[in-house]
């Protein structure tokens, strides 16, 4: 009988050879190319990894796809699939091969035909990038800069390459869109790292090229002069300590520039040293968070821009176009690469969020007589949470908002609060400070601006994950952008946040992966997580409009005008004027009313409860066929730890579903009865039902004669009444027999062998969970 020719026996005597015939070697193949994480999951799981069969590479580039098929089976039978990612990773050819036929498929044009042969690389390459093809060459020909066994994300090769493919091109405004925690300033490290291998400039000549990094905080720019630490001896920071390190003079001497604009723009006392350079002088201009203003025509950075209009300048930034950072696409062009929150969470580099909002009975204010009026004057009849904290404060309500801070987190997780003001930060930090408790007396403190230093520091220690304390930052503006904390698990909103720009940045200070995190809270004060549910969240406005460098809405400004408007929005103008500051009457008891937790969908929109449920129960039909399948799967450990993957990798996580079981039975039913009952509309038990018929089945216990081995089941049934279906995981086996039996030696006695054991373990589950 002849055996069948499998897969794997395809591409060896079939595949291999034809690419091998055209030049494709083992240096230019990569074989099941892994290149996402899968989604982070609920118990440090993760869920399916995405990967290809062949990847093809030439001159430090991925050029092709090819996928692979048995030989009896239909060539192009994986085509589809094959065209999604290579979609997804910008690869224009994927060749779909049984070892017999070949059919190739071109994403640009959309069609494609079967041929005789594989193209060789160098024909494959030159046709992807006919034009400008030497320097195009001369960027692809430099490998990244890594160390040790990094590798780059798939994004962030396709980024750099997408940057430098452009320069080679001769475009002088290029954008890139990622989203926060994707490595923005890495990919700006191997950005530059090539330009100053290949010894590009703008003027064509035999010289390294000149590139300023500019930012708009120093802490910002700090952590990308870390990144760039391979170049330390090539690198200056541009500030008024180095210029007067060099008795009033700007640095020349270095290839990469650092500088924050504020300490190089023009201000009232200082003619801007930026004016001290030539307008030919750089390069290549990298301009951070560009969505701040950098490129609106009266924006604070734009004086420096149009000074330097010579050099490519290369934006950076997390947020999609929307209205109000509709002038950076105007300025830059449409980016010539954009990867998602919603990519970056789906593909496991990024931290999936869940949401709790929480309403009080004071989310709104009328004022009366009874309550004293502290500081300020009652100017309207109702005050709304918009008020809050930036017009009214109520003692009693920001003490409540930080007990409510403090039952919604764990003591030790990493928090960071974000408040109105400077002055509301300091408020928040004390009221939490009276009822924590852990005694640290740096357990809470206010990162702001006006902290300085001591801020500074206390924001490293936040940052440096081999230190528990601060856990609590409160702050107003200054972390909302590029500040790196990996393992930040919780973001509490407790003022209102009006722009998308701001609210996707801040929602960025969790999103980054740290080991044993599975998912990060917001918890929000002030329905701020509506956002979510603009129809533009992770796409372009319907229309667009001018809007200032604050994000407001509106007719243009004079220069000076904006200037003042956004001089007194910033912090250092935040919390000055006189608010009105209210004391209650004793007779008045706040609150939290409710708590609703809303998970975040595949598509990046929170669902509420009853959402969630219809979700699940149209997911489910492709999980299991009916009733004795779901029970079948669930009976037995090993499928049904497989089975709590797959709803995972759907999106339901372990946590999410006891959320279900308390939302449609209560804590003492089973799953497996939860899901049934979706499913199926069968009769809820709870976990004690199952218990006692099992104990009442005299069929089952008496066949174990030992009366240990009956006592040891018995043992095994109640601590799964007790405490829920993981008692009955295989990995709970061993634990079970050394807390009630002793040892396997005392085990095997009780059952004659191990086996024996195994079998009633197994047999107990099906006995549990066996139909009335």
């Amino acid at each position: 009988m002849t055996r069948a020719i499998s897969e794997a026996d395809t591409r060896a005597n079939f595949i291999d050879p034809k690419l091998a015939a055209s030049d494709w070697g083992s240096d230019k193949i990569e074989r099941e190319y892994y290149f996402t994480d899968g989604r982070k999951l609920v118990g440090n799981r993760r869920g399916k990894r995405l990967f290809l069969d062949y990847l093809l590479k030439y001159n430090n580039t991925n050029l092709a796809i090819v996928e692979a098929k048995k030989f009896t089976d239909h060539p192009t039978k994986g085509l589809q699939q094959a065209i999604n990612y290579a979609l997804k990773l910008r690869i224009r050819f994927v060749y779909a091969t049984n070892g017999d036929k070949i059919y190739e498929f071109d994403t640009e044009i959309g069609g494609g035909d079967y041929i005789e042969n594989f193209p060789t690389p160098k024909t494959l390459y030159e046709r992807i990038y006919s034009d400008n093809l030497q320097l195009k060459e001369k960027f692809h020909n430099i490998p990244f800069l890594l160390t040790g066994a990094m590798r780059p994300r798939y994004y962030q090769e396709i980024a750099v390459n997408k940057v430098l493919e452009s320069i080679a091109e001769g475009k002088k405004r290029i954008l890139l869109t990622l989203a926060t925690g994707t490595g923005k300033t890495f990919i700006s490290f191997q950005i530059v790292h090539k330009l100053l291998q290949a010894k590009w400039n703008v003027d064509s000549q035999d010289r390294r090229p000149r590139i300023l990094f500019l930012a708009d905080r120093n802490v910002l720019a700090d952590q990308a002069i870390n990144t760039f630490n391979p170049y330390e001896n090539d690198l200056v920071k541009i500030d008024g300590e180095e210029v007067r390190r060099r008795n009033g003079v700007v640095p020349t001497n270095a290839y990469i520039f650092f500088a924050i604009y504020q300490a190089i723009a023009e201000r009232e006392d200082i003619g801007g040293y930026y004016k001290e350079y030539p307008s030919d002088f750089f390069d290549l201009i990298i301009i951070d968070e560009c969505h701040r203003g950098s490129a609106n025509e009266e924006g604070s950075w734009r004086a420096i821009l149009d000074h330097f209009a010579p050099a490519v300048h290369l934006g950076l930034t997390a947020t999609p176009k929307k209205k109000d950072n509709v002038d950076t696409y105007k300025y830059f062009g449409k980016p010539v690469f954009e990867y998602s929150l919603k990519d970056g969470i789906s593909d496991g580099f990024l931290t999936p969020y869940k949401v709790k909002r929480v309403r009080t009975n004071i989310d709104e204010y009328i004022h009366t007589s009874d309550n004293r009026v502290i500081q300020g004057e009652v100017k309207k009849d109702l005050y709304s949470l918009n008020d809050f904290d930036k017009n009214l404060i109520i003692i009693q309500r920001t003490d409540l908002i930080a007990r409510a801070i403090l039952n919604n987190i764990n003591r030790m997780d990493k928090t960071i609060v974000f408040c109105a003001d400077q002055d509301h930060a300091l408020d928040l930090r004390d009221k939490i400070n009276v009822h924590k408790e852990i005694r640290d007396p740096y357990y809470c403190v206010r990162v702001t601006s006006d902290e300085g230093k001591v801020g500074r520091t206390f924001l490293e220690a936040f940052q440096d994950n081999d230190k528990d304390i601060p856990v609590i930052l409160t702050s107003s503006k200054m972390l909302t952008t590029g500040v790196d904390a990996r393992n930040v698990r919780n973001i509490v909103l407790t003022t209102p946040i009006e722009s998308t720009v701001e609210f996707k940045q801040i929602i960025g200070r969790g999103t980054r992966i740290f080991e044993g995190k599975d998912f990060f809270t917001i918890i929000d004060f002030v329905g701020a997580t509506d956002k979510f549910y603009d129809e533009d969240w992770d796409g372009p406005p319907d229309d667009e409009t001018d809007t200032d460098e604050t994000g407001t809405k509106g007719e243009k400004e004079s220069g000076k005008k904006r200037k003042k408007q956004k001089e007194k929005e910033d912090e250092e103008g935040e919390g000055k004027k006189e608010k009105l500051i209210i004391e209650l009457n004793n007779g008045r008891v706040l609150k939290v009313t409710d708590v609703e937790i809303r998970y975040i969908s595949d598509s990046g929109k929170p669902l509420t409860a009853r959402e969630f449920l219809e979700k699940l129960v149209g997911e489910l039909p492709s999980v299991y066929q009916d009733e004795e399948h779901l029970r079948k799967m669930w009976s037995n450990p090993d499928t049904r730890d497989a089975l709590l993957v797959q709803l995972g990798e759907l999106g339901f996580d372990r946590e999410q579903l006891e959320t279900l079981r308390e939302m449609i039975a209560s804590p003492e039913c089973d799953l497996f009865d939860v899901l049934a009952h979706i499913s199926f509309s069968s009769e809820l038990k709870t976990r004690k039902d199952r218990a006692t018929s099992v104990k009442e089945d005299n069929s089952f216990l008496s066949v174990y004669k030992d009366l240990r081995a009956r006592d040891f089941l018995l043992y095994i049934i109640n601590h799964y009444e007790k405490y829920g279906v993981e008692e009955l995981g295989r990995n709970k086996l061993a634990d079970l027999v050394n807390l009630k039996l002793g040892t396997p030696k005392d085990a095997k006695a009780a059952f004659g062998d191990m086996k024996s054991l195994l079998q009633a373990f197994y047999k107990l589950q099906k006995n549990i969970y066996r139909a009335s």
